[in-house]
């Protein structure tokens, strides 16, 4: 069980507030999977009381998971809110390894040092 991540409370997370800065906005939705780093969790006394910084905008998504039917969703905030879930909910795959070009011959290596290769010169 997660707790809230504000000093002294020890509250269980029920939520998940990220922020997006070149959007100067703050996300906050249900309690992520896993915890991620620059999120911030929160128990639900903290999550209705958070404030964002002045000229900021807050995207607040349902904390069920049910959309909320009271307020038409926006397109722009909608598509910011599944990109910013989406980057959440990604597992990250390991990026193919890039296979080293070989040198040319005149340049092969000669030696091994530790995790440095010595590579001689033909002076």
């Amino acid at each position: 069980m997660r707790t809230c991540s504000r000093t002294a409370c020890r509250a269980p997370a029920v939520a998940t507030l990220t922020f997006v800065y070149v959007d100067s906005t703050a996300v906050l939705g249900p309690l992520s999977i896993e915890p991620e780093p620059g999120a911030y969790d929160l128990c639900l006394r903290h999550a209705e009381r958070t404030s964002v910084p002045q000229g900021w905008q807050v995207l607040k998504l349902p904390l069920d998971g049910r959309p909320d039917s009271a307020v038409p969703p926006s397109d722009d905030l909608m598509a910011l809110a599944d990109a910013v879930r989406a980057i959440g909910l990604r597992y990250d795959d390991p990026q193919p390894t890039a296979t080293a070009p070989t040198p040319p011959a005149d340049l092969q290596e000669r030696g091994r040092g530790g995790h440095l290769r010595l590579v001689g010169t033909d002076d």
